[in-house]
């Protein structure tokens, strides 16, 4: 056991410091995760939630899925087969996430990222672009149209590509690059997606399938400038979970939000979920939508705010400011500022030319959010509250400050029984 907490947390530092995240593979998610193997089980954004309190996004995901895997025929059937017959799992507990309602079932294609020095894996679903999108909660259609491509021609051409890349592709070198050219990895992708592309582009020329199905391909992952935010959130997942296995400290290592509660994990105090109501994110609206339509604040994606970017890094995407509503670049510049204050080092990894090279925030301490009362800004994609429609504006928002109190306390008095 170390001393100090401020031991413990150099610690989870040093693992983050030193993980080496490779995109190795896109392979089915029953391959990789074993829970989607045991049958009816679907796995979901944020801390554990059941069908009856879930909200309409979630739940238009479910009967999404439910339908892509053949569980029903119809709509109606996939509700009451919802209800009654499938077991309901957490990402997180399964060393993956998932944007918004971050269903995942086990026929669909996941990610797959590899730690090459701690040796550790993490999952996510492939990012299915614009439009109307399972995501989001739209669940017919030309939803099931897209994620039948994306099994049976993405996936599989994505798998060959990288399989030719002996150890697959090493992400921290693609994000450092990437964010010089002004991605924050939650609500800007653009330069990391096509440097993403540019990696792959010759590989996918060169694979096994039909001509027309690499231009599909090709011309899918061009037009799809949020590609690589699932790439970024396996990523970080991979980064949070090697920091999480030392065992001890105050570092925050997931944050997480299902639609009625947000949780948050800290590296010394194990698996145990700290929760409360989560707000409902603000911003800016598509045309015919207004904050009355929002639904609550949920996904798994602010796993790159507890890693360090996303709204901390909002100086590196000073355009980001104006999608989600929250001003311009001196605005940018004061949220990350104001971040800096809460995590506790930079990360030399990912420097911010905007910010005079400093590095991206590093090391969410759950103290300095307790003692300074500063939340962490999480830039967010807004959904639809019923179910079926989808995303309806982007925006941000902020944890409670409970969930990091509550944690606070349980840290305290862990450390007395140690004393």
């Amino acid at each position: 056991m170390y001393a100090t907490i401020n031991e413990a947390n150099a610690a989870v530092l040093d693992e983050m410091r030193s993980a080496r995240p490779y995109l190795v593979d896109v392979r089915p998610a029953h391959e990789c995760i074993p829970a989607l193997a045991e049958g009816h089980v679907l796995m979901h954004a944020g801390p554990p939630i059941e069908w009856a309190a879930m909200t309409g996004p979630m739940k238009g995901a479910v009967l999404g899925a439910c339908l892509y895997e053949g569980w029903a025929k119809t709509t109606e059937e996939a509700e009451a087969f919802a209800q009654k017959s499938v077991r309901f799992v957490p990402c997180h507990d399964q060393s993956a996430v998932g944007p918004m309602g971050g269903i995942t079932s086990a026929n669909m294609p996941v990610l797959v990222v590899r730690n090459a020095n701690q040796g550790n894996f993490a999952y996510c679903n492939l990012n299915e672009g614009i439009g109307k999108v399972m995501r989001f909660g739209a669940f017919e259609g030309e939803v099931q149209t897209r994620l039948a491509w994306m099994r049976d021609v993405l996936a599989p051409v994505l798998s060959e590509a990288l399989k030719r890349n002996s150890d697959g592709l090493e992400l921290s070198a693609i994000m450092s690059q990437a964010i010089t050219m002004g991605d924050e990895f939650h609500q800007r992708n653009i330069a990391a997606s096509a440097l993403l592309l540019k990696a792959l582009a010759a590989d996918i020329a060169i694979g096994s399938a039909s001509a027309a199905d690499k231009e599909e391909v090709l011309r899918f992952l061009e037009r799809t400038d949020q590609f690589f935010l699932n790439v970024a959130m396996a990523y970080c997942k991979c980064v949070m979970d090697a920091g999480h296995a030392v065992g001890e400290g105050s570092i925050v290592t997931a944050m997480t939000r299902n639609g009625r509660d947000f949780g948050i994990r800290v590296s010394g105090l194990g698996k145990q979920w700290f929760t409360a109501p989560v707000n409902t994110p603000v911003g800016l609206f598509f045309t015919g939508y207004s904050q009355d339509d929002a639904n609550p604040d949920i996904g798994d994606s602010a796993i790159t705010e507890t890693f360090g970017v996303g709204g901390a890094a909002m100086v590196a995407a000073p355009g980001v400011t104006r999608f989600v509503g929250s001003g311009g670049f001196n605005d940018a510049l004061e949220t990350s500022e104001e971040m800096r204050e809460i995590y506790v080092e930079a990360n030399t990894t990912l420097q911010i030319p905007t910010w005079d090279f400093q590095g991206a925030c590093m090391g969410l301490d759950v103290r300095r959010v307790v003692e300074s009362g500063i939340t962490p800004v999480i830039n967010t994609g807004i959904a639809h509250r019923e179910p079926g429609i989808g995303q309806v504006g982007a925006g941000v928002v902020r944890p409670p400050l409970e969930c990091f109190e509550q944690a606070f306390e349980a840290l305290v008095e862990a450390r007395s029984k140690t004393a």
